[in-house]
């Protein structure tokens, strides 16, 4: 996924803001997983996908029903913006430690090879 920037966060929250509560964090980590998968989809074909766009939060945002942007003061709009932290930061952490945990494979694999 592309680098997270300020209107990433807001377009996203604009999204959660429409739904239930229920639905929020769910909503939230398919937004993530499409953004991931885009971003790949762009960089191996050099164009943007179709449905999700150029792998940024905001595209595939954009691309959804969005609330009109409240002032920061609403407590929906709050808890929302909390969701998109908490969740991309879950999602991150997520991703690292799978990224560390195929390092380790291949560093295990490379090692077995040399001793063989």
């Amino acid at each position: 996924m592309r680098p997270v920037l300020h209107g990433d966060v807001v377009a996203a929250a604009l999204v959660l803001l429409r739904l239930p509560v229920s639905a929020r964090s769910e909503v939230m980590r398919d937004m993530l997983e499409q953004a991931a998968a885009a971003d790949l989809y762009s960089k191996r074909l050099g164009k943007g996908h179709p449905a999700w766009g150029n792998g940024s939060l905001m595209a595939v945002a954009m691309r959804r029903e969005r609330a009109a942007e409240p002032f920061l003061d609403d407590p929906e709009y709050c808890r929302c913006l909390i969701t998109v932290f908490s969740e991309l930061l879950a999602w991150r952490g997520e991703r690292a430690m799978f990224s560390r945990k195929r390092r380790k494979c291949r560093s295990a694999r490379s090692d077995q090879a040399a001793t063989v």
